[in-house]
């Protein structure tokens, strides 16, 4: 099931914005906070699929019951774009396991890439809500090597796949991909350029937060 977020009138329209706009993404520190946010707004929404049972607790002047999630969440984050996404699913859902994976694309002298998975470090997977978060899903490449080696470590009961801005294009290719999973994106951008960047989109993600990194061949 693909969740599209933006078709909704809400705050988060407005930390999108401030994303994209050319002029206020020069502060790192407001691009990471606005990330962040933007993943609060996620785990709340997410949260609402997480199945429930009532716990009984005592307040200071009686007893009373609420309502508390049940199972198991593993939080999967690729490095290192998603860090401040991942820190604000984490706000909200601090009693997640976690688990990282640090892919990219290697470009070649032609103009090609592909998705190379360096590192991952994750617990076992069997029966738990995996939660796989990535702030730009332009192809899918990422998504698609990223789950394949969480995979590789257990059996979720439940995946979710959540990002920021999505290319219709990669939406479409996870979700064949990986059809049992739902899909969260904040907003759904249709154009995807021919070296794969999404449009309007917001530029590199992980260089806005962090800096500018080296080119690697």
């Amino acid at each position: 099931m693909i969740h599209n977020l933006n078709e909704k009138d809400s705050i988060l329209h407005q930390f999108i914005g401030e994303l994209r706009d050319h002029k206020v993404q020069t502060d790192r520190m407001r691009f990471r906070k606005n990330i962040e946010r933007i993943g609060n707004i996620m785990a709340y929404e997410i949260s609402k699929t997480f199945l429930y049972t009532d716990r009984a607790i005592e307040t200071p002047l009686g007893a009373t019951t609420f309502r508390e999630a049940q199972g198991r969440v593993v939080l999967a984050t690729i490095l290192r774009a998603g860090l401040p996404l991942h820190q604000g699913f984490l706000q909200f859902w601090d009693y997640a396991d976690n688990a990282f994976i640090a892919a990219m694309r290697r470009h070649h002298k032609d103009g090609s890439f592909e998705i190379k998975a360096d590192y991952i470090t994750t617990p076992n997977l069997d029966d738990c809500t995996l939660v796989l978060v990535d702030p730009m899903l332009a192809t899918g490449g990422s998504i698609k090597t990223s789950l394949d080696l969480l995979l590789q470590h257990g059996t979720p009961r439940k995946i979710h796949i959540a990002t920021i801005i999505a290319s219709s294009y990669g939406v479409e290719y996870v979700r064949r991909e990986f059809p049992e999973a739902d899909i969260w994106a904040g907003a759904i951008d249709e154009e995807l350029t021919g070296k794969s960047y999404i449009v309007p989109g917001l530029g590199d993600a992980g260089d806005l937060a962090y800096g500018a990194k080296e080119a690697l061949d």
